[in-house]
């Protein structure tokens, strides 16, 4: 395939500024740019597809440069959904830093990392008006999506002017480094559309733009941290046990897509994976495929196959073939507590309220209701011991505590 058969194949164009793309995109050699802003200190699932994007076009031979908004990330732009929170700046430049780190950890040093605050810093307001605000209508604003959607609830006029801003962006990527295309979700279409006007009207240059169709789940809800369903690209905020349980409930209809966007499989490895995925659905083939290459991809392939040996661990109710790390791992967020290693069963369960009461206890030791790493366990006077400093108990079929020994 070319380039652009692979792209419209994995189902990644949606919107072109021109149909010239097609050809350059093929014969390679362009500077692209794709932006981000650090209004969190990690990028999330649903933008690793536009990511990745950067990694199929550099394998082409296109030069990447990766803008983090120091600048854009102090505005907010329009989400449809409402006005975004004001970001306090020195959290806004942390998290600067983390992203820079994290996008030269996945994509490598050949891949030029841009702060548009370096520009905008020392711009007047005034000046900006009269060089940029001048030359874009505001019924031209007015007629991008994102901005109509939100006239509804209301938008403030500084997310209405954030497209004033990209615009200018891609101006000064032109200029300072000869980028001539951009792309980003459909949501950007706008921005990315009124940086080629204001490339056209100030430098008489003909630009290039392409979106992408958004990422959703199967209910069609966006993969996005403002939509509360994403995890995190980083393994200290998203382990990669976490990210493999939730690739692994990512629901059939969906794995084709997926294998599509978030992989660099072949046309014809994805076919045999949905073809032995659906021979025999409740083994997950496709979910366990994505998550391996996601995954390692993402933080290598010792970090997958020590999500996956937790996973079928825990499915097992092999807990003893668990490190103590593995469990704390596992069970991030579950209430934990801290226990001395003579203290007997009963004491722990009502002390830390797992039960209400020694009789409660009693009832749920007796009603085989509590097991301990993995056993069924019923001697209220049992202790812990010093054999390992973390056991994982658990109350019924679902509710689980981790112990630590103090």
């Amino acid at each position: 395939m070319t380039l652009w058969e692979d792209l419209e194949y994995r189902g990644l164009i949606k919107d072109v500024s021109n149909p010239n793309i097609k050809e350059l995109l093929n014969e390679g050699g362009l500077s692209f740019y794709i932006g981000a802003d650090p209004t969190a200190d990690s990028l999330h699932i649903g933008q690793l597809p536009t990511f990745l994007m950067v990694e199929r076009l550099k394998r082409y031979g296109h030069k990447p440069y990766i803008l983090v908004g120091g600048a854009t990330g102090r505005v907010g732009d329009p989400r449809g959904t409402g006005e975004r929170e004001k970001a306090d700046i020195n959290v806004i430049e942390a998290n600067f830093v983390k992203i820079k780190k994290q996008i030269q950890k996945l994509f490598g040093d050949d891949v030029v990392i841009v702060n548009n605050y370096d520009w905008f810093k020392d711009i007047n307001y005034i000046d900006f008006l009269r060089d940029v605000g001048k030359y874009i209508n505001v019924n031209y604003m007015l007629n991008k999506d994102l901005v109509k959607r939100q006239l509804d609830i209301g938008i403030s006029y500084a997310e209405f002017s954030y497209m004033l801003i990209q615009g200018y962006d891609f101006k000064k990527l032109n200029e300072l480094y000869g980028v001539t295309l951009q792309f980003g979700g459909s949501d950007q279409w706008g921005n990315l559309t009124t940086g080629i006007e204001l490339i056209r009207k100030l430098n008489n240059k003909e630009v290039y733009a392409f979106s992408m169709p958004l990422t959703v789940d199967a209910s069609g809800m966006k993969l996005g941290k403002s939509y509360g369903n994403a995890l995190w690209l980083d393994k200290e905020k998203t382990s990669s046990y976490e990210l493999y349980q939730y690739i692994l409930n990512f629901e059939d209809v969906m794995m084709e897509d997926y294998l599509k966007r978030f992989t660099f499989l072949s046309k014809e490895e994805i076919d045999l994976v949905i073809k032995e995925h659906f021979l025999k659905p409740e083994l997950r083939i496709a979910q366990k495929r994505l998550a391996y290459e996601i995954i390692s991809f993402l933080h290598g392939e010792d970090e997958y196959d020590k999500a996956k040996k937790i996973s079928e661990a825990l499915f097992n109710n092999d807990v003893k073939s668990l490190t103590d790390d593995d469990i704390l791992v596992a069970f991030n967020g579950v209430s934990t507590y801290e226990v001395l290693k003579d203290m007997s069963l009963i004491d722990i369960l009502v002390s830390n309220n797992i039960a209400s009461s020694r009789r409660e206890a009693r009832e749920f030791l007796s009603g085989k209701a509590i097991s301990l790493d993995g056993d069924i366990v019923c001697d209220e006077s049992l202790t812990l011991g010093d054999k390992r400093k973390v056991h994982l108990l658990r109350k019924g079929k679902k509710k689980y505590f981790v112990l630590k020994l103090k």
